[in-house]
């Protein structure tokens, strides 16, 4: 019998089976037979991957004893140190005589009983009442508020053509109104003048009268050092280049051990293609190194240095400041608080100046205003005409003419029978699903009486 795919099955084209990997790499129980490599060279299941023998990057430390001794502590020679003489100070001597701390102001001045101030501006007070204000505003006596009906539009539909001609009538504002000019403000703010002082100014101070100009001495230069070579020719010669002569060392080995090959004792279960064509050599074992076992100095070390040895203490008096204390200075006398200022300035007796105020040139009407405008004197109101509306009225055009509706694809089209694919089904009816090969393809058989019988209900009226 006859087995179809899917993608045999299918008529629309977008049906196709799920393609699984190619049969040459699947993992499965069975072995696969398709190569001549994999008959002949069986898998070795006992294999593991070698470990590295690549020593750790580790800091070695050398084993040998330390010198203590280096080349500066055996070519250094010590010298006396002494101290570096230092400057000379001069001896500070007081000038003769007392300070004259007199001054213009103390002879000048003299102290006034003084009383505090009293500022001459009176306290500000609020005239306040708790009662009742019930008082009525000109606006609300006056005013009348109207029921003000809404007028109806009296402009035509016609466009508005202003006159070619210039507008000669005068306004009632412009008939009432006199124009009088500006009046300039008398300004009542003093002159920013300054006050000149008749007496001639005073230019003597107290440090032109007790200054007394003295001689100052020659400034001391120091003469410069002439500088003087050497007479001895430069040693170039270190302590490194006569101690160093360079000892015969042998060459450092490589620390990386032999590549050896790691083996089973099991027996190999094939041949290998490694096996057939390069032969066997002998390999010896690794060896071990040993390491060192640490071994402490039995002598005593020496933690002397250079300067313990050769430093001398000496003995050195504390260093005393000279420049002297600084004491506050207080007087016993009371503070006199008395200034030119408050000697001089006397409060002048200050009163509220009033607010200057323009006389009013026109007069204000005292009784009632009468609300009546040109504009209601002289308007004659006339019927409004409405306007004709010329715009087409919104109807649909309509005609007799019957519509024609035919087309090329109602004259021309043939209806055809719609087919079913087979292939989107997940059981296509008339076949009974038979196996499924490696490379993923589904075949189906076609049914018998037999199949009919074993298979399900549902499978059966799908069918």
């Amino acid at each position: 019998m006859t087995r179809l795919c899917i993608c045999d099955m299918c008529s629309c084209g977008r049906h196709r089976c799920t393609h699984q990997p190619t049969a040459l790499y699947k993992k499965g129980s069975q072995t696969n037979v398709l190569s001549e490599y994999t008959e002949k060279y069986p898998a070795y299941k006992g294999h593991t991957r070698p470990k590295s023998l690549k020593p750790p990057l580790q800091y070695k430390a050398h084993q040998d004893t330390m010198e203590g001794t280096t080349t500066f502590r055996m070519d250094y020679i010590p010298y006396m140190v002494t101290r570096r003489p230092e400057k000379p100070q001069a001896e500070y001597k007081p000038k003769p005589g007392e300070i004259d701390l007199g001054t213009t102001y103390k002879q000048d001045f003299n102290p006034y009983q003084v009383q505090p101030f009293v500022p001459s501006r009176p306290k500000q007070r609020d005239h306040t009442t708790n009662a009742k204000l019930d008082t009525v505003p000109t606006y609300t006596e006056d005013f009348r508020q109207w029921e003000i009906s809404r007028r109806e539009l009296t402009k035509p539909d016609t466009p508005y053509q202003p006159p070619s001609a210039k507008f000669g009538n005068s306004t009632t504002f412009q008939d009432d109104f006199v124009h009088r000019g500006p009046v300039p403000r008398e300004s009542y703010k003093p002159p920013n003048i300054a006050k000149l002082s008749d007496t001639p100014f005073e230019n003597m101070t107290s440090n032109k009268l007790s200054y007394v100009p003295h001689a100052l001495e020659a400034r001391y230069i120091k003469p410069p050092i002439e500088y003087k070579p050497s007479s001895q020719p430069f040693q170039d010669l270190t302590t490194h280049r006569q101690d160093y002569q360079g000892l015969p060392s042998q060459p450092t080995r490589s620390c990386k051990p032999e590549l050896l090959k790691v083996a089973t004792n099991k027996p190999f279960q094939g041949s290998t293609e490694f096996r057939d064509r390069f032969q066997q050599w002998p390999v010896s074992h690794r060896q071990m190194q040993k390491s060192v076992e640490y071994m402490s100095p039995t002598e005593h070390m020496d933690l002397t240095t250079t300067s313990h040895t050769d430093y001398i203490k000496h003995q050195i008096q504390p260093f005393v400041s000279a420049k002297p204390f600084s004491l506050p200075i207080k007087s016993s006398r009371p503070f006199q608080g008395n200034t030119t200022m408050r000697d001089d300035f006397q409060p002048w007796v200050a009163h509220r100046q009033s607010v200057i105020r323009k006389q009013e040139e026109i007069q204000r009407a005292s009784g009632k205003m009468e609300d009546l405008t040109t504009f209601r004197a002289h308007f004659i109101q006339h019927e409004p005409q409405p306007s004709f509306s010329f715009k087409p009225r919104n109807a649909p055009l309509r005609t007799d003419v019957p519509l024609q509706n035919e087309t090329m694809y109602t004259t021309e089209f043939t209806p055809k029978k719609i087919s079913m694919c087979l292939a989107g089904l997940e059981y296509p009816p008339g076949f009974v699903f038979d196996n499924c090969d490696d490379r993923g393809h589904r075949f189906f058989r076609k049914m018998t009486s037999a199949d009919k019988i074993e298979m399900p209900k549902e499978m059966v009226l799908t069918a």
